[in-house]
């Protein structure tokens, strides 16, 4: 049975352009049309409900998952950061062998980026519930960049220790083998969200593979694995030359491990997001929007404002009149009460967000001036699009 890479409708993000009635000086206003946005469906077919499932004994694991690891005795999950559904669709003649196995599509988690999302699939949790709500985060008067755990231009690791930030037990309690790269073995998002693993680090793709057959060879139920070329090289270059050629490296990667594999024993594919091209196309926030704005933090294309103390009210009004036709413009009240986050937000959750968030619908970010590096990013994501929101799950069993 091979993935089903024409069955699901493309929900991609298209513009329609349509004139809705005509301003004081007779011109034509247009209305900016746009797809709803893809929320996650906690608690079913989502990321966030990937690991207690196939930790399920057998006969007690859902439907929604593939056929190919109902029955598996041994499981390897894999996650190639940044491979969205949309992504590996378009370019199945690339991924012979992703495109062979069985599968379907799930729902990342919000906002789609990678600290939440792997944390969500670590935890086997909502964002509301693990509390690692974003990619920069509110920390006291400073924003903690979670993934390289720092704040305050510093080290973040005494100040913020991450095994306080984090206290949710991954794998159900267990200590799975994970292997990773070697350079995040001490790194402060690796405490947070691999806490109690047996870390297993790799330099080369050789090295990953060479893990994950040892451990399939030792027995070990369950091998976590992550892979990240797909993500770093769609940042980099984007989606072209460079990017297909990581993609059939990638492919050639899961044909290899699946070849490892033992009798009664499963490979799983998912990622933690997708991608969407945005280049230059980042927008610098100006006056009088800004008037109200404390400071920003979260990502480019899940932009949080921080209000001003009573002006919260008045600078969603103010993006929303500046920005709905290139962003769904929401409070955090609107986005609790809706539960994007999976649940209800803790204190310590609401208290690291913004007031006013910015979600890009077309392929734009909006530029933090205390965060520059990030506005050389081509490909980016964090936003609620068909092409950030949904991720594949594959799987191959022997």
């Amino acid at each position: 049975m091979t993935i089903p890479l024409t069955v699901f409708p493309s929900r991609r993000n298209v513009l329609c352009m349509a004139p809705v009635a005509q301003s004081r000086a007779g011109r034509s206003l247009e209305r900016t049309v746009v797809a709803d946005p893809v929320l996650p469906d906690y608690g079913g077919a989502s990321i966030d409900h990937l690991v207690p499932s196939l930790l399920a004994p057998v006969g007690r694991r859902p439907d929604w998952l593939p056929d190919a690891v109902i029955d598996a005795r041994q499981i390897v999950l894999l996650v190639l950061a940044g491979l969205g559904w949309e992504q590996l669709r378009e370019r199945h003649p690339l991924a012979p062998y992703l495109a062979s196995m069985e599968g379907r599509r799930i729902t990342s988690v919000v906002p789609t980026t990678t600290a939440t999302a792997l944390t969500s699939i670590t935890t086997g949790l909502p964002p509301a519930a693990h509390e690692i709500v974003g990619y920069r985060v509110k920390v006291g008067k400073d924003v903690l960049n979670v993934l390289r755990w720092r704040a305050g231009g510093a080290d973040a690791r005494q100040s913020i220790p991450p095994a306080e930030f984090q206290t949710r037990p991954v794998f159900g309690g267990t200590a799975p083998p994970v292997v990773t790269r070697a350079e995040f073995s001490s790194s402060g998002f690796t405490t947070a969200h691999l806490p109690g693993v047996d870390l297993r680090g790799w330099q080369m793709p050789s090295t990953l593979l060479t893990h994950v057959k040892t451990l399939i060879a030792s027995g070990a139920p369950l091998v976590y694995a992550y892979y990240d070329g797909i993500d770093k090289v769609a940042h980099e270059y984007g989606f072209g030359p460079f990017y297909d050629a990581e993609l059939v490296r990638a492919d050639r990667l899961v044909a290899d491990m699946a070849a490892t594999l033992r009798p009664g024993a499963a490979l799983v594919v998912t990622a933690d997001h997708g991608q969407v091209e945005v280049g230059d196309n980042v927008i610098s926030l100006e006056r009088p929007l800004t008037d109200d704005v404390t400071m920003m933090s979260g990502e480019g294309r899940f932009r949080w404002l921080h209000a001003k103390p009573g002006t919260k009210r008045r600078l969603a009004e103010r993006a929303t009149e500046a920005l709905a036709d290139v962003a769904w413009v929401r409070t955090v009240d609107q986005l609790d009460e809706d539960r994007w986050f999976g649940g209800p937000l803790t204190a310590a959750g609401r208290d690291r967000l913004g007031d006013v968030a910015l979600i890009a619908h077309r392929a734009v970010a909006f530029l933090d001036p205390a965060d520059p590096g990030e506005a050389r990013l081509q490909c980016r994501h964090g936003s609620v699009t068909a092409a950030e929101m949904w991720v594949p799950l594959l799987a191959v069993a022997r």
